[in-house]
């Protein structure tokens, strides 16, 4: 056994049940077998279920982000379809059709709770552009403090190839990633990761938890258990490293497990945990302090230096004097202060035509040099990280 997992055998690494203890945010995904019945249906029961403990969590303080499979699935049923498609314009067609029974049934489960409920839907364009992007995280983020779940799942019905995001545990680890969750969990069919393929070897250990992104996990994880959805093992250990990159670990577990998320986040060790080993926020300051090309930067005043460096404030277009180079709404720039030293460096909230027509002014003016009003910051605090000091 490699000194990196725990199996049933090996009790030296620490047990895996605090992953989701003191986790404030969390991605839940759930399969398509699981959501359908092995594709008999929406299984009614299993997400009254699901939504009783995410309004259960919620209720706690909790944000919690539902990632569904199941729309192809419930789609086919509809239609009469025993088989899955290959013809994108077929599953186009079944993702339409199932999508309203599917999105309807999570929107009345959850609010028999008492929680509100909304659908988002996503394509890998959505996520590849840096605009469309921030756009998508401010809106997560938005319906998170507003004590709603968000019921995400990849937009079938206009993806025309099969690129895509190729399966739904690739769409929670991005997802994960967007809102810089603290934990992904991924509910399937199986109770964990095993070394081998229990069916077919029965020295197979279970793994209880191991290192996320470890080259060995690839390894032991078997192709599609299913035909009903696309993954397997192998596409949530992929997933688990994905989302390790922004330091939320993830945790594989048997959807059907009772109470299993709340459980979990009681310290439980249910199913296999897959550990990042580097916090959240280190995870995006390294990113950002490893940034080698600049697109550009602001300047800005010594008061605004004080609030960022001394006080950890976020950085705010009345303390900017000017604005350097050509850079975009999601941009990593500089902060510099009036001698032109880097003080810090972030994302930037807006594209420099616009942070030049902000600078030196007060919230309540953007909505008329703009013509909207959106983030009150240039740079918010939490995608800011300093350069010295």
């Amino acid at each position: 056994m490699l000194p990196t997992m725990q199996a049933d055998s090996d009790k030296s690494i620490s047990e895996p049940g605090p992953v989701l203890r003191e986790a404030r945010r969390i991605v839940v995904k759930v399969g398509s077998s699981l959501v359908t019945n092995e594709g008999r249906g929406l299984d009614e029961q299993a997400i009254r279920q699901w939504s009783q403990q995410l309004a259960a969590l919620v209720q706690q303080g909790r944000e919690l982000i539902m990632v569904s499979s199941g729309a192809v699935a419930e789609g086919m049923k509809r239609l009469g379809w025993r088989t899955r498609p290959k013809e994108i314009h077929e599953l186009q067609a079944a993702a339409a059709v199932g999508q309203m029974g599917l999105v309807q049934m999570y929107e009345t489960q959850l609010r028999a709770c008492g929680v509100g409920s909304a659908q988002v839907l996503l394509t890998h364009a959505d996520l590849a552009d840096r605009e469309r992007y921030l756009n998508a995280k401010s809106t997560l983020l938005t319906l998170l403090q507003l004590r709603v779940v968000p019921v995400i799942n990849e937009n079938d019905t206009v993806v025309n190839d099969e690129i895509k995001f190729g399966d739904n545990d690739t769409l929670g680890a991005l997802v994960a990633n967007l809102v810089e969750a603290d934990v992904l969990v991924i509910l399937t069919d199986q109770k964990g990761l095993y070394t081998a393929d229990p069916r077919r070897d029965p020295a197979a250990q279970f793994v209880h938890v191991a290192r996320a992104g470890d080259p060995a996990l690839e390894a032991m994880a078997g192709g599609a258990g299913s035909g009903i959805g696309k993954g397997g093992m192998i596409t949530k250990i992929l997933a688990a490293k994905r989302a390790a990159a922004s330091g939320a670990s993830t945790v594989i577990a048997w959807g059907r497990e009772p109470d299993v998320l709340k459980r979990l986040c009681t310290g439980e060790a249910i199913g296999t945990a897959l550990m990042a080993q580097t916090a959240k926020h280190q995870a995006r300051k390294r990113w950002m302090s490893d940034h080698l090309q600049l697109r550009g930067a602001v300047v800005v005043d010594d008061g605004a230096v004080s609030k960022i460096v001394g006080e950890g404030k976020s950085l705010l277009p009345i303390g900017m004097t000017a604005v350097e180079g050509d850079f975009s709404r999601g941009d990593v720039i500089a902060v510099r202060d009036a001698r032109g030293l880097e003080i810090a460096r972030g994302l930037a909230n807006y594209a420099s035509p616009e942070a030049r027509l902000l600078c030196r002014k007060v919230s309540a003016d953007f909505e008329r040099l703009l013509g909207y009003a959106a983030e009150p910051e240039m740079i918010h605090r939490d995608n800011l990280v300093l350069s010295r000091g």
